[in-house]
């Protein structure tokens, strides 16, 4: 029972990222006849010159794609991703048609707000290991043949994707609106998969350091490290706490601290990467 929730509650998140980022295209960048990066972008120009339909666009060329892939890289793609890909063209066939105008009128918020969700979206369902095919795909392909990370790939695919909506529209403002989208897209997704990742360092100054150290790793179930330290303004030896933790736990550490020791000196740095047992995992 335990493993068919957990399925479900994974599929139920690609629903959900996939619907945000289905919004963000329908009711903002494709209305307003904005164009950004990927696959949705060249449905979007597809749309805007010939007047068919984004959704079915994007799913007859991720089947294209998926059939290249599968010929090239091998049967890797799972279900989920599948699945993201038949999802996301349901969404964007349904809300097409719906959204006529975009939701507001100012086509600068336009952008920065279909970037922020377009970007939301791909990032949720990231975290369950989905993807809705698209130049991720192309730059897979690129990347077994040639010395090129995909990350590089799907940089120059976008930009050459957004740019040549100057052909369809003769119109420089277009350009740069379609880059803003790609950068808030690219900030947003950033900000929602590395932000639950981010760590803190913590050093502790107490005279109650067993105290803390036992209510921490007892309570909070974080390791502690006791660090010998010599005040050289006292001359005196004395003991400080070195514990890292995710940033979200920063509340509930301080909290700790202050219930046993109020005056107890603190120092919270920002971690660049933490990896090892209860962080992330050291990856080739």
């Amino acid at each position: 029972m335990k493993e068919k929730l957990k399925v479900f509650k994974s599929y139920f998140i690609i629903t959900l990222g996939v619907f945000i980022n289905s919004i963000g295209w329908t009711a903002f960048l494709i209305p307003a006849k904005i164009v950004g990066g990927g696959l949705y972008g060249v449905s979007s120009l597809i749309n805007f010159s010939t007047g068919f339909p984004v959704g079915l666009s994007y799913l007859l060329m991720n089947i294209i794609l998926i059939l290249i892939a599968i010929k090239t890289l091998g049967g890797g793609f799972g279900i989920k991703t599948i699945y993201g890909i038949i999802t996301s063209s349901f969404f964007i066939s349904i809300f097409e048609n719906i959204f006529k105008q975009p939701l507001v009128d100012d086509r600068f918020l336009v952008a920065i707000i279909g970037g922020i969700l377009s970007g939301a979206g791909v990032a949720i369902y990231f975290t369950q290991g989905a993807s809705t095919g698209g130049t991720d795909i192309i730059a897979m392909i690129i990347n077994k043949y040639r010395d090129v990370s995909p990350g590089r790939s799907m940089f120059f695919m976008n930009l050459a994707i957004i740019s040549s909506s100057y052909f369809l529209f003769h119109s420089i403002e277009k350009i740069i609106y379609g880059i803003v989208v790609m950068a808030v897209s690219s900030y947003s997704l950033d900000m929602i998969l590395e932000g639950s990742k981010q760590s803190a360092q913590v050093m502790i100054f107490s005279e109650k350091y067993k105290e803390i150290a036992e209510k921490i790793s007892t309570e909070i179930r974080r390791g502690v490290t006791v660090l010998e330290g010599y005040g050289w303004y006292t001359k005196n030896k004395r003991n400080v706490l070195m514990i890292v933790i995710r940033k979200k736990e920063v509340p509930m550490i301080m909290y700790a601290i202050k219930s046993i020791d109020k005056d107890a000196f603190i120092s919270i740095g920002n971690v660049m990467g933490v990896y090892g047992k209860g962080f992330e995992k050291i990856r080739r």
